[in-house]
């Protein structure tokens, strides 16, 4: 669906000094958002390109084994500690959240959960993101792995949305195989398919946008 040519066009911008994302953007058609929520969660089959923030909130017991895999990592004592500024500040910063199943409520109560569902971050069973409280290292490594290579699609609102799928540091291959993964599963997700699409550009942050659909 999505050929090299097309992610070798998008690349055809200025040169900037920082590493640039690919994304594609959405334009939608025929869809009530009103009714029709699109929720969801892709794994890319070539990665993101970079390692992407996720914040663990876990019991006492397994904080240092989380340390290992995850970025921040709180426990009970520390959601009921944190100032208003502070959990805005790491609900905005990552990217995925996960969080012990028998911590949820609390999550959900705190500071930091209000924020979290204010963005559509607060952990989800279907990307895997509740956590049983018996947790080992082959767990953690897989989880990780996956969820770095995870993006997520969350439209409430506007029919009119992006979804990241790599870097420019990655082939152009790779940024089109995972760009025709997001589409297959974008359209798989709407109420008539393809027929819900206006239109689809690829683009790097600072670059030309490129009809892809």
């Amino acid at each position: 669906m999505v050929s090299v040519d097309q992610v070798k066009k998008a690349r055809e911008g200025k040169k900037r000094r920082f590493t640039q994302t690919f994304e594609l953007i959405f334009n939608l058609k025929n869809v009530d958002l009103r009714k029709y929520r699109l929720s969801t969660y892709i794994v890319l089959p070539r990665g993101r390109g970079k390692k992407m923030p996720i914040l663990a909130i876990v019991g006492p017991e397994n904080k240092e084994l989380a340390e290992k895999y995850f970025d921040i990592v709180l426990t009970r004592e520390d959601l009921k500690q944190l100032d208003k500024r502070t959990a805005k500040k790491l609900a905005k910063r990552h990217y995925h959240v996960v969080a012990q199943a028998d911590l949820m409520p609390e999550l959900g109560k705190s500071l930091l959960g209000r924020f979290l569902g204010i963005r559509g971050k607060m952990p989800n069973p279907k990307a895997g993101q509740i956590l049983p409280p018996n947790l080992n290292e082959k767990m953690l490594e897989a989880l990780r792995e996956k969820l770095n290579n995870t993006v997520r699609v969350n439209v409430k609102k506007h029919v009119t949305f992006g979804v990241p799928i790599g870097t420019e540091d990655m082939e152009d291959e790779a940024i089109a195989e995972n760009a025709d993964t997001v589409i297959n599963e974008i359209i798989s997700q709407l109420p008539q398919g393809k027929q819900n699409i206006d239109s689809v550009y690829l683009k790097l942050t600072m670059g030309p946008a490129v009809r892809v659909l």
